[in-house]
């Protein structure tokens, strides 16, 4: 019998729907060109042929990219994974200092980076010494009027196709292998829980760094034949113009972008009449937003999951989300939870503990992290760090944030990497970073910095010291000083009472 790891399965979705129903819009461009399975399938075999014969790349190599989200970068995900490679989203909010530990970490042998970026790309392949090129001159040497065939993409489900890298718990980034594997199984669990179909239509917007712009809705879609509209960034009014105007039947978001809607002129004009539901993750939505939107004919299904499993991992049904509001619902099919203390005995009903999941859609791991994979995955349980509890019905609610994290919008924020970076500055001996509610962003950054003695500072000269080495949406708003840190026995940190401070 063959092993599980000889085995091979079919990678090129696009390919596929390329045979069934060529002339079906896989991606549109709001307000601008269209592009069929049978022309997408295209350009991903002439990328597959650039990379492979022009630059090299084979299997196992790693291609950066760091571009906003176009269409040619899906194309070019593809044709990456068509040659067995990986690729390697960089996340362009990042300041140089950020991108230059994960290209250093990555090692890509190809580097692809939007013009606009130039100024960052030359820096770093300069003192890299990596071979590059400008995302725009790759989209040129495309032509829709030379049809280019090639063999169906196979690979094994536990290849590795692409590494996302997620803000650091320890004060780095890691780099989660997501494999082929992972993928499937995603987009199988997701289709299941979704009843998506090729008929299904939904917007594209969220950034390609994060696993949201692809493994939420876009990989699934592709995988069931459905359609794609990509936008260049939310807005409210031109999501729910869209709705209407392209009859989309799933949407994606969290509840600040559901709230700006609401809130937007064109909410109450909207009619919404082939929305089957939203699909709303990364926080608890309140009961009040929750009740406007189903008066709207729009139910709402919250969800769970994270960068290392999944990404959709629970999924609360829609007749459930008022009676059963802040639980994530039931785990995703082919996944197993479980809720454990910490000496990894099961908990009872409505009791806390860590939540740990098992299943197909794990990552293989964090790359060149041995130590930080290991204490993740462990007898084949990916301990995910989050605190929660389930009822007597067996509905999950999350009650605690993995560790110290804290979202502000969509954007995970790791404390420990901004408290690392302020930590290098000459008058600071200690800082703890919280975060604070935030009307607008649902949560800031509060830094509360101890001074070396003798030295002075001010809040504008501790966030001056972040702009341009920490990516905008990390850097603080408010920075507090005082005289000591609070500190159990152990010297660990008492962030409960900084909050309890707030």
């Amino acid at each position: 019998m063959m092993n599980h790891s000889e085995t091979t399965f079919i990678t090129d979705w696009i390919g596929r729907w390329a045979l069934y129903a060529p002339n079906n819009v896989l991606l549109e461009l709001d307000g601008g060109r269209s592009w069929t399975y049978a022309q997408a399938h295209n350009s991903v075999n002439q990328l597959a042929n650039i990379l492979r014969d022009e630059y090299h790349v084979s299997k196992g190599d790693r291609v950066a990219i760091l571009s906003q989200n176009e269409p040619e970068y899906l194309f070019l995900f593809f044709a990456v994974q068509k040659i067995e490679a990986v690729l390697v989203p960089l996340n362009y909010r990042l300041a140089v200092r950020e991108l230059h530990y994960v290209l250093d970490d990555a090692q890509p042998s190809l580097f692809v980076y939007q013009k606009q970026y130039s100024p960052v790309a030359t820096d770093i392949t300069t003192s890299a010494g990596i071979k590059s090129i400008v995302f725009e001159e790759l989209i040129q040497r495309l032509d829709d009027t030379q049809i280019v065939t090639a063999k169906e993409s196979k690979a094994s489900p536990e290849n590795v196709c692409m590494i996302l890298y997620t803000s650091g718990t320890t004060g780095q980034p890691k780099g989660a292998m997501i494999t082929n594997g992972m993928l499937f199984w995603n987009s199988i669990n997701t289709g299941l829980r979704l009843n998506l179909t090729q008929h299904d239509t939904t917007l594209v917007f969220a950034p390609f760094f994060h696993t949201g712009g692809w493994n939420v809705l876009t990989t699934p879609f592709i995988h069931r034949g459905g359609k794609l509209i990509m936008i260049p960034r939310f807005d409210p009014d031109r999501v729910l113009r869209l709705c209407d105007e392209q009859g989309v039947t799933i949407l994606f978001g969290v509840p600040t972008m559901m709230d700006m809607m609401y809130r937007s002129e064109s909410f109450s004009g909207a009619k919404l009449a082939h929305l089957r539901y939203a699909v709303v993750g990364g926080e608890p939505m309140p009961l009040g937003l929750i009740e406007t939107w189903h008066k709207k004919g729009v139910p709402i299904r919250q969800g769970y999951g994270l960068t290392e499993f999944g990404p959709n991992v629970f999924s609360l049904n829609e007749e459930d989300a008022i009676r059963k509001i802040g639980s994530i619902g039931f785990p995703n099919f082919y996944i197993e939870a479980r809720v454990v203390s910490d000496d990894g005995a099961d908990v009872g009903v409505n009791e806390r503990g860590e939540l740990i999941l098992r299943g197909p859609v794990c990552m293989k791991g964090y790359w060149n992290n041995a130590e930080a994979t290991q204490n993740t995955i462990r007898d084949g349980w990916l301990y995910t760090g989050d605190i929660v509890r389930r009822d007597e019905e067996g509905y999950f609610y999350v009650v605690d944030r993995k560790k110290d994290m804290f979202i502000s919008g969509a954007e995970n924020l790791y404390p420990a990497e901004i408290e690392q970076y302020i930590r290098t500055h000459k008058s600071v001996r200690e800082v703890a970073v919280i975060g604070v509610p935030d009307e607008k962003w649902g949560e800031s950054g509060m830094a509360f910095v101890v001074l070396n003695n003798g030295e002075k500072s001010t809040s504008e000269e501790i966030i001056n010291f972040c702009t341009g080495n920490l990516a905008k949406y990390k850097i603080p708003r408010y920075v507090r000083f005082i005289e000591a840190l609070p500190k159990s026995d152990s010297g660990k940190i008492l962030k409960r009472q900084l909050h309890e401070m707030v």
